[in-house]
């Protein structure tokens, strides 16, 4: 199995967050899945070569080594279908991009929008909490961008916000 550590730092990326943490049985389940799916997955008849990783029990990452073929239109929506049937089997919410996770102390709290808002308006996420950007598309993102620290993302306007409240 290719591994998302493994793929350069061009490869295609994407992240699904999972509403709920994954128990080490489904994490077992859909990774048996996810390597059929990568073992298979093709892009106009080409073979792509594909990274997968479930990241603490949380994230689904699908990569793809873009240097041996594109990843086209086709194959992006096999990947999707892939992706809804595991929310299917699995009862997930895998593509709510209204909802935020952080780290508090050693877990990872996933809450709506709304909700982070507040906890920025009240002090309790500051710009030190550690959030994740599943927004990032290439590895190179991926290993530079996606668990940061809160005044280096996007949701950084959510300090201000707070800040402005006061």
């Amino acid at each position: 199995m290719t591994t998302i550590k493994n793929m350069p730092p061009n490869a295609k990326l994407w992240v699904y967050q999972s509403n709920r943490a994954l128990t080490n049985e489904e994490v077992t389940e859909i990774t048996k899945s996810a390597l059929a799916f990568i073992a298979d997955w093709a892009a106009h008849g080409a073979s792509l070569k594909a990274g997968f990783e479930i990241i603490y029990n949380r994230f689904i990452v699908l990569a793809v080594d873009e240097q041996q073929a594109l990843a086209s239109g086709c194959s992006i929506d096999k990947s999707v279908k892939f992706i809804k049937e595991l929310e299917q089997q699995f009862n997930l919410n895998l593509f709510d991009r209204m909802q935020i996770a952080y780290r508090k102390e050693n877990e990872i709290v996933v809450c709506k929008l709304s909700e982070f808002e507040k906890l920025a308006q009240q002090g309790l996420v500051n710009e030190t909490t550690i959030v994740f950007n599943n927004m990032v598309t290439t590895k190179t993102a991926f290993d530079n961008e996606w668990e940061v620290p809160l005044k280096q993302s996007w949701q950084s306007r959510f300090l201000r916000q707070g800040q402005n409240n006061k």
